[in-house]
């Protein structure tokens, strides 16, 4: 059967300044364990600590850039583009353009705090 989302669940982020985590497919929203699917608005400057999640993430990058750092290095995502990081790389997430970034995340299977793992 067909189940409408009539709007998104506020999900608390990680990092600094807060970022806005609109979780509109997932476990808090939905109860959908297979995947997840959220709008992120992440303000200038915000960062958060690495991780090693252990789900894929998919990434479009709808306004503004997306920073990785990455073991192998790091890398911008531009407004149109899109990052796939698999699960079990190391990542940091940043937006450190005056501009900040607002962009779409897929995770499969979908996002919890105890499969991302976040450095302590």
């Amino acid at each position: 059967m067909a189940k409408l989302i009539n709007s998104p669940t506020i999900v608390s982020a990680a990092g600094s300044p807060p970022k806005q985590i609109e979780e509109f497919i997932g476990q808090v929203s939905s109860g959908t364990e297979a995947l997840s699917i959220a709008r992120m608005r992440s303000p200038s400057g915000w960062v958060e600590p690495g991780q090693v999640a252990q789900f894929d993430e998919y990434t479009v990058v709808l306004k503004g850039t997306l920073h990785l750092r990455l073991t192998t290095g790091e890398m911008d995502v531009q407004q149109g583009q899109a990052v796939i990081v698999p699960a079990g790389e190391w990542v940091q997430y940043s937006t450190p353009s005056p501009s900040g970034a607002e962009y779409i995340a897929i995770c499969l299977p979908a996002f919890s705090p105890q499969t991302v793992k976040r450095d302590v």
